[in-house]
């Protein structure tokens, strides 16, 4: 859903931003194709991954062009953009931003220099020892002066561009395999050099990352919607601690650690797109499956389920097969909304989620409503839809959520709400019930969401629900999104002041005053 300012964001209500993912990562080494626009249908088709910023960085062999800004795949590339990438290799990506804030200094692909060659690399995830790495690099070179680092970057994917350089090897090839092992939480990375296209996953497989074919080459993305948009075929999922390197000798793996699945559940309730697959099992049948699991658990007597759309679909379907309720679209999401750039009205503004949803009232009248919905993070979308359920004269409105309550961070790549702000910490379930008004409320179990995604529970995180983190996480004052834009961090150039506690996907452009903010970065490297 777009915003007012044309960006876009999936919330009903801004006041309560639903969980996001960092970012969507695409690279293609395909001679002969015109791998910019492949990369710019591979990241549109992975916009709901990162709608802050979108870059693309092109080789033609000799040199590296990279044109990044902030704001949708859409509104980042025109044609005349995409026909000056010229090359044979490609690394596109959108981003959110779970370390480094969301300023156009952060938009990714990041560029550097090694002994081999020039980097230009785009990351999903959350590295966990950012601050030990950032102390590597001040202990090596004595400031992060140098590189991304130097012009304000504030990501740790400038970290891992910035410490490739330093690597022993005789190619990036051997350079990376000696930096991957000592990074720490989750990371998909591709990236590349003027002739080759790379590509990594953390042990533990956090974030998905496939490999796909073209019949001129090969493609990497965040998702397999991405290898289907620009007719590339799937391979298979780039393992766990695999690094993977092509060019026309083809392609390369190396194992650089051993695998230790711990998949985020999460991107099964509601990160990744319905179509994809992870490990084997589709994301919408899996939400599907929580949809019947969650009737199973907890059937109401009631007339009708309707989902909220989009995200709550699938699980309403699963709902309805399983109870024996007749499934319904009570809610008409205007698909149109965020379209223009004009800034509704106060009074609009007052409207909140009527902008972007109506009640059927002739559905709804009168019945006693099933409402299946994937997650609750502050409550305020819930408290909004009931209403709007009962002013269209619902008799009834019981809330059905398809994952459990969410009561804990994530330092692996996706911004929720702090633990104070998650609803489910402060409240008991009958207290939520009474908060946003409903008759009566239930979550899908763990174990019953758990069971829907066909994976063993040892090959799962279930951290934002449980608690336990399976990658260690460093000291509280070495982690968190403005990490490495504290003032107090040696090395780090002094940044202005953020307001606010983890901004999210409505926070205000961070720049700095002598920054150009009406000309998007574009730099190009010559060897």
């Amino acid at each position: 859903m777009a915003r007012g300012d044309g960006r876009l964001n999936h919330n009903l209500l801004d006041e309560d931003p639903l969980p996001q993912d960092e970012c969507g990562v695409f690279g293609v080494w395909a001679p002969g194709e015109e791998v910019a626009k492949l990369s710019f249908y591979g990241l549109f088709a992975l916009q709901h991954r990162g709608q802050e910023s979108a870059g693309i960085a092109a080789s033609d062999g000799n040199h590296i062009q990279v044109y990044k800004d902030v704001g949708l795949v859409s509104q980042v590339f025109d044609e005349a953009t995409l026909n000056a990438l010229r090359g044979h290799i490609a690394v596109g990506h959108c981003r959110y931003s779970t370390t480094g804030g969301n300023q156009w200094s952060n938009a990714q692909p990041t560029l550097g220099d090694t002994p081999h060659g020039t980097v230009a690399l785009g990351h999903n995830g959350n590295l966990t020892n950012s601050a030990d790495l950032h102390e590597q690099i001040v202990a090596r070179h004595g400031a992060a002066k140098f590189g991304e680092l130097a012009q304000g970057n504030t990501t740790d994917t400038a970290l891992v561009t910035a410490l490739l350089k330093d690597q022993p090897g005789n190619s990036l090839e051997e350079q990376a395999l000696a930096l991957l092992p000592t990074l720490k939480g989750a990371f998909c990375l591709v990236f590349m050099d003027e002739n080759t296209l790379y590509a990594a996953r953390d042990p533990q497989g956090v974030r998905p990352l496939v490999l796909g074919r073209l019949n001129s080459g090969w493609v990497v993305a965040s998702e397999q919607s991405a290898l289907a948009t620009v007719g590339a075929s799937i391979i298979r999922e780039v393992e766990p601690g695999e690094f993977i390197a092509i060019d026309a000798d083809g392609v390369r793996s190396h194992q650089f650690a051993e695998s230790a699945p711990a998949r985020c559940v999460f991107e099964y309730v509601y990160l990744a797109r319905p179509d994809a697959n992870i490990n084997g099992r589709s994301v919408y049948e899996s939400r599907v499956e929580m949809g019947r699991q969650l009737a199973r658990e907890d059937t109401h007597d009631a007339d009708i389920v309707i989902p909220v759309p989009e995200s709550g679909t699938p699980a309403a379907v699963g709902y309805a097969e399983a109870s024996g309720l007749p499934f319904a679209q009570g809610f008409i999401k205007n698909a149109y909304v965020g379209r223009t750039f004009i800034q509704p009205s106060q009074t609009l503004r007052q409207l909140g989620i009527r902008l972007k949803l109506n009640v059927q009232e002739h559905v709804v009248a009168g019945k006693k409503v099933v409402v299946v919905d994937d997650s609750i993070v502050r409550g305020n979308t819930q408290r909004a839809i009931v209403r709007m359920l009962k002013e269209a004269g619902a008799a009834e409105v019981h809330v059905k959520i398809s994952s459990p309550p969410i009561k804990w961070p994530c330092f692996y790549g996706i911004d929720f709400a702090t633990r104070a702000e998650l609803i489910a910490n402060g409240a008991t379930i009958d207290e939520i019930t009474q908060a946003v008004g409903a008759d009566s409320l239930a979550y899908i179990s763990e174990e019953g969401m758990i069971a829907a995604t066909g994976q063993p529970r040892s090959s799962l995180c279930t951290a934002c629900f449980s608690g336990e983190y399976p990658i260690e996480l460093p000291p509280a004052d070495k982690r968190g999104k403005l990490l490495l834009e504290q003032p107090s961090l040696p090395g780090m150039p002094q940044r202005r002041p953020q307001t606010g506690c983890e901004p999210g996907p409505d926070a205000e452009f961070e720049l700095d005053s002598d920054w150009d903010e009406e000309t998007p970065l574009r730099e190009e490297v010559l060897q």
